[in-house]
C-alpha cells in the first residue's frame, strides 16, 4: 500500500526518484499513467492489473467505456527504477500533468499520485477541516 508525501525532484532528463518504502516490497516496475484529477497515476504491477482486467472487461458498444480506455490506457506506459531507484517519466505524460522540477508523490492505498507541486497545492485544498469531516461522513467512513 502506497502512503505518505514525498516533496521531489525531476532531474534535467525527467527522472523521479521512487521512495524507498514504495519499492521495499520488491516493486521495481511500475505503471504510469493519466489521472482524472490532472496528475498522473503510479501503479505496482499487481495493483495494475486489477484495473486494466475492470477496464477491459468494460463493454466495446459503450462509448464512454471506450473513451475511459482511451483516457487510461492509451497513455498507459512500463516504468522500471534504475539502479539509483529513479523512473524516468516520458515527455508527453510530464507535459499533460505539467510537471517541472518541483514534484508531489502522493500515495493513496493501492496507487501513488504524483503532481506539479503549484497544481497539488491549487487543487488540493485541506484547509476546511469541517467540510472534509462532511465528506467522510455522507462515504460512510
Amino acid at each position: 500500500m502506497f502512503t505518505g508525501e514525498y516533496h521531489l525532484n525531476l532531474d534535467t532528463k525527467g527522472r523521479m526518484m521512487i521512495p524507498a518504502k514504495f519499492r521495499e516490497d520488491g516493486y521495481s516496475e511500475f505503471f504510469l499513467t493519466r489521472s482524472l484529477d490532472g496528475c498522473l497515476s503510479l501503479y505496482a504491477i499487481p495493483e495494475w492489473k486489477k484495473l486494466e482486467e475492470k477496464l477491459q472487461a468494460l463493454p466495446m458498444t459503450s462509448e464512454k467505456a471506450r473513451k475511459l480506455k482511451r483516457y487510461i490506457l492509451g497513455s498507459a506506459v512500463s516504468v522500471e527504477c534504475d539502479k539509483q531507484g529513479r523512473i524516468l517519466i516520458p515527455q508527453v505524460l510530464r507535459d499533460k500533468a505539467e510537471l517541472e522540477k518541483d514534484v508531489m508523490l502522493l500515495g493513496v492505498g493501492d496507487y501513488a499520485e504524483i503532481w506539479s507541486s503549484e497544481s497539488y497545492e491549487e487543487k488540493n485544498d485541506f484547509s476546511d477541516t469541517e467540510e472534509l469531516a462532511k465528506d467522510m461522513e455522507g462515504m460512510g467512513i
